[in-house]
């Protein structure tokens, strides 16, 4: 792991970060299962059996798989949107945001003793 003590590069994504395996399934996923859950509360609200008309589970699940594609990759711009502009920010007013060298804890926190 290496060191990263300048503010612009917590900003920047040069390869080093990779996405986690769920990461890019989660939201669709979730959103999909929710659908699907919504087509279920339907039918019991009308007091159907939860599982018939399985192409209302079908399209419900579809429609919550793109509304969760839809919703990621508007977080995806919204957050980009967020990094550039601290980005640029830092950029501007670099004295407000100067390279700090590394401790360990040991040199942070001070020693313990024991009271008895």
């Amino acid at each position: 792991m290496s060191a990263v003590n300048d503010p612009l590069e917590l900003l920047s994504n040069k390869g080093n970060r990779q996405p986690s395996f769920l990461g890019p399934i989660w939201n669709p996923f979730a959103c999909g299962l929710a659908g699907v859950g919504v087509a279920l509360f339907v039918n019991w609200g009308f007091r159907r059996p939860v599982f018939s008309g399985v192409q209302k589970h079908i399209a419900f699940g579809a429609i919550g798989v793109a509304a969760g594609v839809y919703f990621d990759k508007k977080r995806d711009e919204y957050l980009a949107k967020r990094d550039a502009v601290l980005r640029h920010y830092i950029e501007l007013h670099p004295d407000d945001f100067p390279v700090k060298d590394r401790k360990k804890y040991g040199e942070v926190l001070e020693s313990w003793v024991p009271v008895r």
